[in-house]
């Protein structure tokens, strides 16, 4: 199925293994006179429970920081870094009954004059804050000297309770599985894909796949906030994290202290109307590329639209043995677009496949798969999905999608008709009812939210932080636009963004709604 993960670049740059440099800044984005409420100051309601009394075996519960464990393959974390787990009700509206554990990950504050603790989510849904927050830190230094940097795995997220819908060799399977079908037997292979794909939701998550739900890790995340010791919850949520990090501040705004949203989704847009903003958003960062080699944009994806349909007739071979398909090919051209430092991979693996051999577009497509040299793949995007199945109402049919296909291909002519076919299949015969055709935001009375837009975001394009800010409401969201490239704009490369959010964080110090930063 096709729903471009709603995560950090710094995922994407690390899989690339490629690192962003340089800064710029016009002097706009840091100036401001307006001042947050002092990080310290209770919330209006801080003394009530979730909204809600909760048990004290919830409330007074203790976390065991120890030193964190290997995770798969990868080696633990270095000295500083901690691990606990969080006990949480598995059913919010039955917080005395059955309870699930969350895996926390934790980096105390080196400076003296601490704020309170940080909370990271990267994004997705579905990616793990346990295993991303250590390779984060460096970006986020400056911020650690005030705060404790916290992260943690959601909800049917991470190598322990993480929701694994296939095996990996099912996964190998469906691969072949043509996600533009163009004939009747096509179509039906697609959908029984899709359906097969939530039945094994169901099979491996059991009652949890009901409770996986943005508005429950909202809730988890204030329970989090209370067992840490904060009277104010302060966040830092990149990508689908700024959804999350709105949901937050609708059901809890008085408790609301600092929070950043980086690469923000928009919170206005139903199933459709998601599909079509990332067509838009990764046809605009491929425009980017194109004419940073000199290339007509339209001519260029013309060409690379031409090699999608050779593709789909006619696999590419690889030096892996596998065949590189139409669909492994556009998540190979998909990857490098998340972050600038990526575009010259991008290059290299389509000269490759003009001339025959796909192994570049295929390493890149195993890399966003998270499929490894064994054949191994990550859960990222089975927890995606049964968090994003969960949360949306909408099931457009097949009907209907191809109704829309045509204005799909319009906005996009290499993703578009990807992008539209998933409006049908990424949530089809899914076992659980969605709740809502878009997530409730408005915050009004909570502290100033800062929210940064980047203006050449592929995944998350950058109108949808103007969306966000209104939906927020007056005097809430606050708005700074940076002209860059690549999936969020934090540590990406702009003196102006750092120091702009760093001023918000450490000083309280509020910018001017729509600065910008160039």
């Amino acid at each position: 199925m096709w729903r471009f993960p709603r995560r950090t670049a710094v995922v994407a740059a690390a899989l690339l293994m490629a690192g962003c440099g340089g800064g710029s800044s016009d002097g706009n984005g840091g100036k401001g006179t307006d001042t947050a409420p002092p990080a310290s100051s209770p919330g209006r309601d801080a003394s009530s429970a979730s909204g809600e009394d909760l048990p004290s075996s919830l409330t007074s519960q203790r976390l065991d920081w120890r030193r964190c464990a290997a995770d798969g393959d990868a080696p633990a974390p270095g000295e500083g870094w901690r691990c606990a787990t969080l006990k949480v009700p598995l059913d919010w509206s039955a917080p005395d009954g059955a309870t699930i554990r969350l895996a926390l990950i934790r980096a105390q504050a080196t400076g003296g004059d601490r704020i309170g603790s940080l909370l990271f989510n990267f994004g997705g849904p579905g990616g793990s804050g346990v295993s991303t927050m250590p390779s984060y830190a460096a970006t986020v230094s400056s911020l650690r000297k005030r705060y404790d940097l916290v992260s943690w795995d959601p909800r049917g997220v991470g190598a322990d309770g993480g929701i694994r819908c296939r095996t990996d060799r099912d996964i190998a399977a469906a691969e072949d599985v043509d996600a533009t079908p163009d004939t009747p037997a096509e179509e039906k292979a697609y959908l029984k894909d899709a359906a097969e794909f939530g039945q094994g939701c169901r099979k491996a998550a059991g009652p949890l796949l009901a409770y996986v739900s943005t508005i429950d890790t909202a809730r988890d995340m204030d329970l989090m906030r209370q067992v840490l010791g904060d009277t104010r919850l302060h966040y830092f949520g990149i990508s689908y994290g700024t959804e999350l990090g709105g949901v937050y501040a609708h059901l809890f705004p008085g408790r609301m202290g600092r929070m950043i949203l980086d690469a923000v989704v928009d919170p206005t847009a139903d199933t459709v109307g998601h599909a079509e903003n990332q067509a838009r958003g990764f046809q605009r960062a491929l425009d980017d590329y194109l004419k940073s080699t000199g290339q007509d944009p339209k001519r260029g994806s013309r060409k690379i639209a031409a090699l999608l349909d050779r593709l789909d007739a006619k696999p590419l071979p690889t030096s892996s043995g596998r065949k590189l398909t139409q669909s492994l090919a556009v998540t190979g051209i998909v990857l490098p677009l998340y972050s600038e430092a990526g575009w010259p991979s991008l290059t290299g693996a389509l000269e490759s496949a003009e001339k025959g051999d796909g192994s570049t577009l295929l390493a890149l497509a195993d890399d966003y798969d998270e499929r490894d040299a064994s054949g191994r793949y990550g859960t990222t995007s089975h927890a995606q999905r049964a968090i994003s199945c969960l949360d949306d109402r909408q099931r457009p049919t097949p009907a209907e999608t191809k109704r829309r296909l045509a204005e799909f291909e319009r906005i996009s002519p290499v993703f578009g008709d990807f992008l539209g076919w998933d409006t049908a299949g990424w949530c089809h015969d899914w076992p659980i009812p969605g709740q809502a055709d878009t997530p409730k935001v408005s915050a009004p009375g909570a502290a100033p939210i800062l929210l940064v837009g980047n203006t050449g975001d592929p995944a998350t394009p950058y109108e949808g932080a103007r969306r966000m800010a209104d939906e927020l409401g007056k005097g809430v969201g606050v708005e700074l636009t940076w002209k860059g490239e690549g999936h969020g704009a934090y540590g990406n490369g702009s003196d102006c963004v750092d120091s702009t959010v760093d001023a918000y964080l450490l000083k309280g110090v509020v910018p001017k709604d729509g600065a910008v930063c160039s």
